[in-house]
């Protein structure tokens, strides 16, 4: 039979190594909880969505299936089959490429 008395203290080197291993772990914990937190609060947001110029004409029949947002130009592909490219003002379109 054994008592607790009977085990001997760690050394003071072993001990100092015992809590750098804790502390370690408590900041790796911190750390995965705090950048699982952020990336749940940054990622549930919706991002928010550029603003169409007012002034886009479409030619006559075309139906917009997407629409992409260069620095000053914007791409409007139709259900047609053409793409129109506008000036950042909008407008008329500068450029009409029909696709393959």
């Amino acid at each position: 039979m054994s008592s607790d008395d009977d085990i001997p203290p760690l050394p003071a080197d072993l001990r100092f190594l015992k809590l750098l291993v804790t502390t370690l772990a408590g900041v790796m914990i911190v750390g995965l909880v705090t950048i699982v937190g952020l990336l749940v609060t940054r990622l549930s947001t919706p991002a928010p969505l550029p603003v169409l110029p007012d002034t886009i004409t479409l030619p006559d029949g075309a139906t917009a299936a997407a629409v992409t947002f260069a620095r000053d130009w914007l791409v409007v592909v139709t259900e047609g089959g053409e793409v129109l490219l506008y000036g950042a003002q909008g407008g008329a379109p500068v450029s009409i490429t029909p696709l393959p």
